[in-house]
C-alpha cells in the first residue's frame, strides 16, 4: 500500500510539473504572436517611484523597454538596476497586474531592417550594465528607461520618439511627487533638466499600438 501511494504521488507531481511547463510554454507562444524586433513595450512598474512618475506625467505607464529576439526567444532591453536584457515573460510578470502595451513605428517595415536592428543592439551595448539614473539626468553616465529607448532609436534611426521636455513642464504639485523630488534633489531641483518621459513616448504619433493585454 505504501509503495502504491508513493507511485501515485510521484506520478501526480510529474503531471503537475508537465502541466505547468506546458502552460508556461503556451503563455510564451501567445505573448510572442504579432511581436517583432524593435517593438517598444510599456507597463506600470511596481517600483517605489512609479506612482510619482504617473502623477507627474499624467500617464498610467511608468516603465518601458525595447523588445529583441535572440535565438528564437523574446527579451526586453531595459534600464533598471543595472541596464540589462530581461526575458519578456519575466519582464511582464514584474508589472502591475501583468498588464502591458506594445507599440511599433508606423513605418517599421521600412525603417527596422535587420541591419538597423543589429545597429540598435550595438548602440545599446554601450549602456549595458550602467546604473539606473534616479536623478533623470541627460547624460550617458547613468540612464533611465525612456532615455535608453529614446537614445537608441535616435542614434540608430535618426527618429525622435516623443517630445523632449524640461523637468519644470511636469506636474510637480502632488505631495508624493514633492516628497520624491526632495529625496532626490533636496532644495535644488534641476527644473531646466532635459527629460524624456514614458508618457511622451507612449503618446507619440510616430507609434501605433500592436498589442495590449
Amino acid at each position: 500500500m505504501k509503495n502504491t501511494t508513493t507511485i501515485i504521488f510521484t506520478l501526480l507531481t510529474f503531471w503537475i510539473a508537465c502541466s505547468n511547463g506546458t502552460k508556461n510554454q503556451n503563455d510564451s507562444q501567445t505573448i510572442k504572436q504579432d511581436l517583432q524586433n524593435g517593438d517598444i513595450i510599456f507597463q506600470t512598474s511596481k517600483s517605489s517611484q512609479s506612482k510619482a512618475i504617473q502623477l507627474a506625467t499624467g500617464s498610467k505607464y511608468s516603465h518601458m523597454g525595447i523588445i529583441y529576439e535572440n535565438n528564437g526567444k523574446l527579451f526586453v532591453y531595459e534600464a533598471v538596476q543595472p541596464v540589462k536584457l530581461t526575458p519578456l515573460t519575466e519582464w511582464i510578470n514584474r508589472g502591475e497586474n501583468r498588464h502591458y502595451v506594445v507599440k511599433r513605428l508606423r513605418n517599421a517595415d521600412e525603417v527596422l531592417t535587420q541591419e538597423t536592428i543589429n545597429n540598435m543592439k550595438s548602440i545599446g551595448e554601450k549602456f549595458n550594465g550602467k546604473n539606473y539614473d534616479i536623478y533623470f539626468e541627460w547624460s550617458d553616465d547613468r540612464i533611465y528607461c525612456s532615455e535608453l529607448v529614446w537614445k537608441i532609436y535616435k542614434e540608430a534611426t535618426a527618429i525622435e520618439i516623443g517630445e523632449l521636455e524640461k523637468l519644470s513642464a511636469f506636474d510637480l504639485s502632488n505631495e508624493l511627487v514633492k516628497q520624491k523630488m526632495t529625496e532626490r534633489y533636496g532644495e535644488k531641483i534641476p527644473l531646466d533638466e532635459k527629460v524624456i518621459s514614458p508618457a511622451s513616448m507612449f503618446n507619440s504619433n510616430k507609434l501605433m499600438t500592436i498589442k495590449e493585454k
